[in-house]
């Protein structure tokens, strides 16, 4: 049994068997003698780490076509360093997996009933995965790890700040987000700088663990103040959001996170708290969000239309939509139409109920099957537990090691869980602002790959230990 779990999640394999038997392989390095005479190519991962942190600055504030133009100059970036390097030595197996996926979907283009469509949808893919591939080198810095993190948490207080303001003072609704027949039908939901309540929570979950990791990570009391600042102000902000899917995701990513956060600390408790703490900490977390319930209506009224079923317009829309889009991947369950929510708004008025048209499956698990078919999403799954296996093999290494990076990656194993949590009932990583965090936490992951974490490795390990 260990033996077959070793081998589906790829533990055992060498990157370097793939290269040896991999044409692409070879064009690796095609252009080393202009990079060795480079200036500015010395500083190679300093400037890609500088476009990712572009990148995440700006796509909560601009307009989707811009944040395109970003992933494609990080895209040309990332070309232009594996031409000119012959160092592959951060290819993973979750990189074997990213790459069989995007097989697949190239695949799928080729079949699809729109083609057209499909093709815009698969230049899209293969950006945010470029830009993984980008991130999974430059985090292999512990200092650019910081560096990158910090940005991303600051430009979410930003975003938090400011939807939490939209809550104080108001703010107009720009569409119908809630039941016209609750009793919470005219309350505020904050949408902040992305437009939409959904799209914040789940633009939030990345930063609510990861400000959390940083209470741990971060020295000195003004930075650890600034953390708990940050995780408050999020975990308010999501809150205002009355994102039901974006709840489940907090509570999901809390679980995971805390049970993480208990292995990292168990060895060094006494045995007392070693059986109890766990359930001491969940019991008195239970009972919090009971009693809150209880006593807050609006926390009430929309949790407990989680389980109204379709008496609940918006379960109701969801429950139909995710009927029809069965009868798509009914029609075409191999392959699949082909990557896109272009794609999907061309197919899917064929299978659709009347008056229930959508632009997406509102579930990513179904939303990848339609798509890229069971093929597909196999992979999709296989990708998962690789990453996660990865994920918590290395938490368990920085562990012995005291690495504090490793409150990086729970925030990241923990970050995944809830954003899969909310994916099961909406499909936001069409937007570049979320696509591109999921792809992070990937990142994050494949970055601390054992023989591939820090180009530095002393100095970065002396640096993550003296923080």
């Amino acid at each position: 049994m260990t033996s077959a779990w070793k081998r589906i999640t790829l533990v055992q394999l060498s990157p370097s068997q793939w290269r040896g038997a991999s044409w692409l392989y070879h064009l690796v390095g095609s252009l080393k003698d202009w990079h060795s005479a480079s200036w500015l190519l010395q500083w190679a991962e300093p400037l890609g780490a500088a476009l990712v942190c572009v990148v995440l600055a700006l796509s909560p504030f601009v307009s989707t076509s811009l944040i395109g133009i970003l992933l494609a100059a990080c895209a040309g970036y990332w070309l232009l360093l594996t031409l000119s390097e012959q160092d592959w030595a951060c290819i993973t197996p979750i990189h074997l997996l990213v790459l069989l996926y995007w097989g697949i979907a190239t695949v799928a283009v080729a079949f699809s009933p729109v083609k057209a469509a499909a093709f815009e949808g698969w230049i899209k893919l293969t950006l945010y995965l470029v830009m993984f591939a980008l991130m999974a080198r430059v985090l292999r810095s512990s200092r650019l790890t910081s560096l990158i993190v910090s940005v991303y948490l600051l430009v979410a207080l930003v975003v938090s700040v400011y939807g939490v303001r939209q809550q104080l003072s108001g703010v107009e609704q720009l569409a119908t987000w809630n039941d016209p027949l609750s009793d919470l039908a005219g309350t505020t939901r904050v949408y902040s700088y992305l437009g939409n309540p959904n799209l914040l929570a789940s633009y939030l979950l990345p930063a609510i663990a990861l400000s959390a990791a940083a209470l741990f990570v971060w020295q000195g009391w003004l930075q650890k103040t600034l953390a708990m600042t940050m995780l408050l102000v999020n975990t308010a902000c999501l809150y205002y959001t009355q994102s039901r899917g974006g709840w489940i995701g907090v509570m999901v990513l809390s679980l995971v996170f805390l049970l993480l956060l208990y292995y990292w600390y168990k060895d060094s408790l006494p045995p007392f708290w070693q059986k109890w703490l766990l359930p001491i900490v969940l019991g008195t977390l239970a009972a919090f969000l009971l009693i809150a319930m209880m006593f807050v209506d609006p926390l009430r009224i929309r949790v407990m239309s989680i389980f109204a079923g379709r008496e609940d317009s918006s379960n109701n829309f969801r429950m139909n939509v995710w009927g029809s889009v069965i009868k798509m991947i009914k029609a075409y369950p191999i392959i699949g139409i082909g990557p896109g929510n272009e794609a999907f708004n061309k197919v899917y008025p064929l299978f659709m109920h009347p008056k229930y048209s959508a632009l997406s499956a509102y579930s990513i698990f179904l939303e990848t099957t339609v798509e890229t078919g069971v093929i597909g999403f196999t992979c999709f799954l296989w990708l998962l537990v690789v990453t996660i296996n990865q994920g918590v093999r290395q938490i368990k290494d920085l562990r012995q090691q005291a690495n504090l990076q490793g409150f990086w990656l729970i925030a990241a194993v923990a970050t995944m869980a809830g954003m899969l949590a909310h994916g099961c009932v909406d499909t936001v990583w069409y937007r570049p602002q979320i696509s591109t965090l999921w792809w992070l936490m990937l990142a994050l992951i494949a970055s601390r790959y054992q023989g591939v974490f820090s180009p530095n490795k002393k100095a970065d390990q002396a640096y993550s230990t003296a923080q």
